[in-house]
């Protein structure tokens, strides 16, 4: 025994590696799982080790600062500088191809909206609320102006960590936005003071009955005991998987998440595709009006845009017999925070901007374009982006991505892994212990100030003193391979119908304004 161990300690550190090389080897050709490894011993380890920090090499070191998807470096540097309170602007002139693909120009006044010392926006330079009332054409009992245009989408706990949940709460509050819950139910992360807008799809997650169905009695309960919901929004698709549902593993399924959910702990739950509480057109506007008749609250849907057949079969019904959704969202097919297939990520449904027009102009030639808030989801959360889509029709936007990045999301595109290194997208303790609450909600609540503020001297550039005010014809767009500009309402056949608008003034003791309940 002495020999042998006296044989081991005389071998020196190089052999030591030659042996473990050796042993690698012979376990490479020995296997037949991996091609690389059996053909290339050992050298082989060293192409999977490059193919797994691809994404990050070509982040910060080869990809240029316009050149990434979905955000290049450009866009998320100016989120997280507006974020932190930076310095977000550009020196030296824009290094963006101006003249490229649907580039977007907005047309400035010859003098810009000149703001008196009373105006609001001298006050408060972030003051933008939303110009329409949800749920004031058909007289609901609770009506709801949103405080602010820009607002976070729907994202669930679940797909988020309660820490980065908790934060866009809070955020939200401070920036006097509403914070949509996402189709995971409200937990209690949701009720940190912001405004909620409660959303739920075919799985019924917290208004869910025991045979998976939808519960009235639960949702009226929900509504009574948390009266910061200001209004409910029913998911038919979105953008990232539209007419697809999901399973939400058992493994994934804590006490937590389950009493939330109105699941059972460790038992895989089906989202289907389809909802159970209608199953046409007509049927889905008697369970929007049932909804809200019991709970007092606006309701609207949520949609990735593709065929229109049933879109013309719903602005039908409503203009008949103006029953119908308050707010529609329409969600692009340029996906979101939800995990997908890359069939369905890159190929269903539509891009929001071309998603969006086909939408308006159905509803625009029903006369309905008035009494529905439009609400725009798909990377709209840059001040340029925004005027683009309030100069189509929008009246708010929401943002997921965007806000995500605020709170410290790093664009790794590992969501649907639990691996999220910023600890936003991850139900991992470890990493979701480098969130701060308290820090990271002041950081969205900075963005969305900045992002209002900016937008706000947009609008007044363009001679406007809101951005509802904002036509087509305002905006510009690269369209065609002589790189010729053109304006939106050419680009797209419509003309944006005009919203009612008595100035700012009249916005800041609106009664029904988010933020007062």
């Amino acid at each position: 025994m002495d020999t042998i161990l006296t044989f081991f300690s005389n071998i020196s550190w190089w052999l030591w590696i030659i042996i473990v090389l050796v042993l690698v080897a012979i376990r490479d050709v020995a296997q037949r799982k991996h091609t690389i490894s059996h053909n290339f011993p050992i050298v082989g380890h060293i192409r999977y080790m490059f193919e797994s920090i691809g994404p990050e090499i070509r982040q910060y070191f080869v990809a240029n600062n316009r050149e990434e998807l979905p955000f290049n470096r450009i866009e998320r540097g100016w989120i997280y500088a507006s974020a932190k309170k930076e310095n977000n602007y550009e020196g030296f002139g824009t290094d963006r191809d101006i003249y490229a693909h649907q580039h977007i120009f907005i047309n400035n006044a010859m003098m810009p909206y000149q703001v008196d010392k009373a105006h609001p926006n001298a006050i408060d330079q972030n003051f933008l609320p939303c110009a329409k009332i949800i749920g004031e054409f058909k007289k609901r009992k609770r009506p709801y102006r949103p405080a602010s245009i820009i607002n976070v989408s729907a994202m669930s706990f679940g797909s988020l960590s309660a820490k980065a949940v908790e934060s866009l709460n809070k955020g939200v509050q401070m920036a006097n936005a509403y914070h949509n819950t996402g189709e995971g139910g409200l937990s209690p992360y949701h009720s940190n003071g912001g405004d909620v807008v409660f959303h739920f799809g075919t799985g019924y997650f917290g208004v869910r009955s025991k045979n998976g169905g939808f519960s009235m009695e639960k949702m009226v309960k929900l509504v009574e005991d948390n009266p910061f919901i200001r209004a409910i929004e029913v998911k038919l698709s979105q953008g990232a998987k539209p007419g697809k549902g999901g399973v939400l593993p058992g493994s994934k399924i804590t006490p937590e998440i389950a009493k939330i959910r109105g699941v059972e702990v460790g038992k895989d739950v089906l989202s289907p595709p389809n909802h159970k509480a209608f199953s046409n057109v007509s049927e889905l506007v008697d369970f929007v009006e049932s909804i809200a008749e019991a709970t007092g609250l606006p309701v609207g849907i949520k949609a990735a845009i593709g065929k229109l057949d049933q879109w013309k079969e719903l602005a039908d019904i409503m203009a008949k017999t103006g029953k119908g959704p308050d707010f529609i969202t329409v969600d692009g097919g340029e996906g979101g925070t939800g995990a997908a297939p890359p069939s369905f990520a890159d190929h269903v449904s539509l891009p929001w901007v071309y998603g969006f027009s086909d939408l308006y102009k159905l509803f625009q030639s029903k006369g309905l374009s008035e009494q529905i808030v439009f609400i725009g989801s798909g990377k709209l959360g840059f001040p340029a982006k925004a005027a683009m889509a309030f100069a189509m029709g929008v009246d708010c936007i929401n943002v997921a991505r965007e806000a995500m990045m605020s709170i410290g999301c790093i664009q790794a595109q590992v969501c649907h892994t639990n691996r999220c290194p910023s600890g936003v997208a991850t139900q991992s303790k470890w990493l979701q212990n480098g969130i701060d609450p308290t820090l990271k909600s002041v950081r969205l609540a900075q963005y969305f100030k900045t992002f209002r503020k900016e937008f706000v001297e947009i609008t007044h550039a363009a001679g406007y003193e809101h951005p509802c005010q904002f036509k087509m014809s305002d905006i510009e767009l690269n369209i065609d391979a002589n790189k010729l500009s053109t304006e939106l309402d050419k680009t797209y056949s419509y003309e944006k119908t005009p919203v009612p608008f008595n100035g700012m003034r009249s916005l800041k003791d609106c009664p029904h304004m988010g933020g007062k309940e």
